[in-house]
């Protein structure tokens, strides 16, 4: 028996491997078909299933695609009825791969459809729970993604994942080991852990949701409370993997094209097109193409594309760092944005030796903006953290502007006269916040590198901090509501 974990950091996603006896399954796997076909290559199995949890809303799934390449089923638990061919098992249904055996076990609650898969090993013991969202390590499912209105609410799922909880997993031997299919990162869950499995017994222990005394009404409660609202991209990669998308080769062959900069040019302008600019922040910060966004590859960069690029058919255009514009496409297409149109082939090089504009964000120093600030130089400061981050400590003088959600209206409250500092905890989401302000026509804006960390290292007196000694739940939520 082989089981492995392959895990894909930017989207806190585990998809899975296991083999027996020539033949093999994969849970949850992402858009690209590639490393899976890879490892089926090297161990000569048959991939006979492939396994959903359930309709995913944080990245599209590369179930379609497998199959087609593989022959392999694709299989769902109760209630999922998408518009593709599948097998819909049955609650407690059995499935035989090589000397194994996975049970279906019907798991409501994140979703109605959300199911786990039980690994039974060769002499038929409990070895292993795929538990998808229903089951984090240190959380469960947020039972607010599928809610239906007038039909379902957030309650209601709750209660259903309470049940599924109870009913079916927490019977389960301390020993059994739970998988997930996310870990610290992900939008899926509240207080998610940095690891990436582990044992039913300890989730018994100390996951919050599983406590033994703990009565409906109060999971209820605690599972609903604080729920921040979901990136916009959630509903429709949810959708995508229901009904369907194009295939991934075709995706890559669209937008893994090296263009001029006079063809780069044309189709910003006849497509209506995105420049997406992902290189590092201080190469983005010293020379762009006026009106690009920034998103850096090397941060948390798929998740915040879905977050903050509303329309996700959006023709997008990209400058990339040389040798990595394949990698860019593939990462769009994990969240759904499909309709890339190329690359700027030579990148901002190229762009400047044609003879084109360039704009720049001014940035500056974690020291340099502590000694503006106590020169009285400094009058408005945006905090683009997260409200918790915020409300657990912030400069007296910030407010709270959070990157997530910049496309709501506050933006329309700032003054395009005034000079904004910005600051995040390192510099990487507020200057995404600078590209998108400036893009809207902001042009007094100064980005502080080093963010946070970086500011409580500086010689601000500690007077200039707001550090209180807890954080309430009801804090929280009037931070979010005061920010939407």
């Amino acid at each position: 028996m082989n089981v492995e974990q392959i895990y894909t950091g930017c989207l806190a996603q585990g998809a899975y491997y296991i083999e027996s006896a020539g033949e093999a399954v994969i849970i949850d796997p992402l858009r690209e078909t590639g490393p899976y076909l890879k490892k089926l290559a090297e161990t000569g199995a048959r991939l006979k299933y492939i396994f959903e949890t359930h309709f995913h809303a944080d990245f599209v799934s590369g179930h379609l695609d497998l199959a087609r390449e593989t022959g392999a089923q694709i299989v769902y638990g109760p209630l999922a009825d998408p518009d593709y061919a599948i097998y819909s098992a049955a609650d407690g249904e059995a499935l035989r791969v090589g000397e194994l055996t996975f049970v279906v076990l019907h798991t409501p609650g994140h979703t109605m459809e959300s199911s786990t898969f039980l690994l039974r090993d060769a002499s038929g013991k409990d070895y292993a729970l795929f538990t998808g969202d229903t089951l984090f390590l240190g959380d469960v499912g947020r039972p607010d993604l599928a809610i239906k209105q007038g039909e379902v609410t957030k309650e209601d799922l709750a209660g259903y994942l309470f049940n599924s909880l109870r009913g079916k997993i927490m019977p389960l031997a301390d020993d059994v080991l739970v998988y997930p299919a996310h870990g610290a990162g992900s939008a899926c869950g509240k207080n998610l852990s940095k690891e990436t499995f582990g044992r039913l017994g300890d989730q018994k222990r100390t996951n919050y949701a599983l406590r033994a005394d703990m009565t409906r009404e109060e999971f209820v409660r605690e599972v609903t409370a604080g729920l921040t609202p979901p990136p916009q991209y959630f509903a429709k990669n949810a959708q995508m993997n229901k009904g369907g998308y194009d295939r991934f080769d075709e995706v890559l062959g669209r937008g893994n094209r090296a263009l001029t900069a006079d063809k780069f040019e044309q189709l910003a302008e006849s497509e209506d097109a995105l420049i997406l600019d992902v290189r590092d922040r201080a190469d983005f910060a010293a020379g762009f193409i006026p009106n690009s966004i920034f998103i850096g590859i090397d941060g948390q960069f798929a998740p915040w594309v879905g977050a903050l690029i509303v329309d996700i058919k959006q023709p997008i255009l990209i400058v990339a760092p040389a040798g990595r514009e394949e990698e860019v496409v593939t990462r769009l297409s994990r969240v759904g944005y499909d309709t890339t149109l190329g690359y700027l082939d030579g990148g901002i090089a190229a762009w400047r030796a044609a003879g084109r504009e360039v704009d720049t964000i001014e940035t500056i120093s974690a020291t340099e903006f502590a000694t503006r600030v106590e020169r009285g130089g400094v009058d408005h400061i945006l905090d683009t953290r997260k409200p918790t981050e915020f409300l657990s400590e912030h400069l007296e003088a910030g407010e709270n502007f959070p990157l997530d959600y910049i496309n709501g209206s506050r933006m329309q409250e700032l003054d395009r006269e005034e000079t904004y500092y910005l600051h995040c905890g390192s510099g990487y989401r507020s200057l995404i916040a600078a590209s998108i302000l400036q893009a809207r026509g902001y042009r007094h804006l100064v980005n502080v590198e080093g963010g946070w960390s970086a500011i409580k290292d500086t010689d601000l007196p500690k007077t200039a901090y707001t550090c209180p000694t807890k954080i309430d739940q009801q804090a929280v939520d009037r931070a979010v509501i005061a920010v939407l």
